[in-house]
């Protein structure tokens, strides 16, 4: 939703008239609202071509919003009647949440945190496995590729690789303490390095002026005074660096390393720091959404610059994604001093951040002005409701309520046992069940589940209700 409107013009039809009226006086919108009801009576049936040959749009309307699951190209809408055309929720219920999205700063989507996605044990996959693993992290919104070397394993195809992937456009880093392996990658065209430490950190004054920077780490864990030469060896040198104090996982001093990057972000106010989340994520058997969300809110307010992750583990899958996402919110929620909610629910994926239900009194309306024999079927907390013209059931067991529709027909009753299935399932997780619809998993929600939603809606138009 972009700019906030003066009057909005909601297009529904006759089934969802009382609902959306409901909810419009229930809520304080920020403009003047008409309601235009047309001659259909479910209004995810109509199409903006059908719309276009009924609408009247009231002078001085704006915006008119059309039911999130309608069809059809809305320029030509907008050029017939002059004002703004939009798609709005699936969901009427989603409608207040729509428009409070509109009062989202300008600015969201800004953040500051890089992210290395890590290709573990490269040097015993094929180069072929290793530019597509590359892609799959760059479109989940990985900014570097870090290239994790095997100790203890040699990689004669190293440089081949990283010149593969600087030619593909990718950013490469290296993730090895042999100075041998990092100049060889840095040769190829490699732009960071994982890690130096006292040991090895010789290898970086040779690539002073390059910009290749440097990740130090301390000897040990608990070590962090041994930071303080390499640092100082590298600012003489001028070559650029990030501390890692290295974030270690539950049960080895999770919440002593936590302790360790506040220090290092004393102690170096101004330097770049590093944090490999992944040795969270992976070790950890959890949902890596929530986990990933609360390291990236420490790093943006301790201001780490850069996180290392992978999904090596299956839980874990996703996880780069889930870091994209997670930078952004942490980032607006620093930035504007408001916590991180109401802003971007995509990293909600098992549970809905809000549940929409119906009362029953509101559903026995709407079953009173069905005149046909297609099913409807809502949910609430615990309840699913099913009901056409003839019958109205509400139980809790799919296979009790499906047994009191008189349904014998093949296809029609595959189609049910789906969807009262999907219905259990929403009733389950806590999650918004909308009939034809997917449920939302967040940011795991597949984008082309919306167009098989028109494919299966036009489908079944014919059928259901005439133009």
């Amino acid at each position: 939703m972009s700019d906030t409107p003066s009057s909005v013009l909601f297009v529904t039809g006759r089934l969802a008239e009382p609902a959306l009226r409901r909810m419009l006086a229930e809520h304080e919108l920020p403009f003047r609202v008409e309601v235009a009801v047309l001659g259909i009576t479910v209004a995810a049936l109509m199409t903006t071509e059908w719309i276009g040959r009924r609408l009247a749009v009231p002078e001085g309307t704006d915006l008119v919003l059309l039911p999130g699951l309608v069809e059809g190209d809305l320029d030509e809408l907008a050029t017939r009647y002059g004002v703004r055309v939009e798609r709005g929720p699936k969901d009427l219920r989603d409608i207040p949440q729509y428009f409070g999205r509109a009062a989202r700063a300008p600015d969201y989507g800004a953040y500051r945190i890089e992210i290395l996605a890590e290709i573990n044990n490269a040097p015993r996959m094929q180069r072929d496995a290793v530019l597509a693993a590359a892609s799959y992290y760059r479109d989940s919104g990985a900014d570097v590729i870090d290239l994790g070397m095997t100790p203890g394993l040699a990689f004669p195809g190293l440089q081949d690789t990283v010149r593969a992937l600087v030619a593909g456009g990718f950013r490469v880093s290296i993730d090895s303490l042999d100075p041998t392996e990092i100049r060889a990658a840095l040769d190829a065209g490699a732009e960071m390095v994982l890690s130096v430490n006292g040991a090895n950190h010789a290898v970086a004054e040779s690539y002073a002026g390059s910009g290749v920077r440097f990740v130090v780490i301390p000897e040990s864990p608990s070590a962090i005074d041994t930071i303080e030469p390499v640092v100082n060896a590298l600012a003489r040198w001028n070559v650029p660096y990030l501390i890692d104090p290295v974030l270690e996982p539950i049960g080895y001093g999770f919440m002593r390393s936590l302790e360790r990057y506040a220090e290092i972000r004393r102690r170096y106010p101004d330097a770049a720091q590093l944090m490999g989340v992944g040795n969270i994520t992976e070790l950890t058997a959890a949902d890596t959404t929530g986990v990933n969300a609360l390291l990236i809110a420490i790093c943006e307010e301790l201001d780490v610059r850069a996180v290392l992750t992978t999904e090596v583990i299956p839980w874990a899958r996703g996880a780069v994604k889930e870091i994209d996402v997670a930078r952004r919110l942490m980032h607006y929620a620093v930035a504007h001093d408001t916590i991180p909610k109401h802003v971007d629910d995509r990293l909600v994926t098992v549970k809905d951040p809000r549940i929409l239900a119906f009362a029953e009194a509101e559903l026995r309306a709407m079953h009173a002005e069905v005149k046909d024999s297609n099913f409807r079927i809502y949910t609430d907390r615990d309840t699913i409701t099913v009901f056409n013209a003839d019958v109205f059931v509400r139980g809790t067991d799919i296979q009790d309520i499906f047994a009191q529709l008189g349904v014998d027909e093949p296809g029609h009753a595959f189609y049910l046992g789906k969807e009262l299935a999907k219905a259990r399932l929403a009733i389950q997780l806590g999650k918004t069940y909308r009939q034809e619809g997917t449920l939302d998993w967040g940011y795991l929600t597949p984008p082309e589940d919306a167009r098989r939603e028109h494919q299966k809606l036009t489908q079944r138009r014919k059928r259901r209700e005439p133009p």
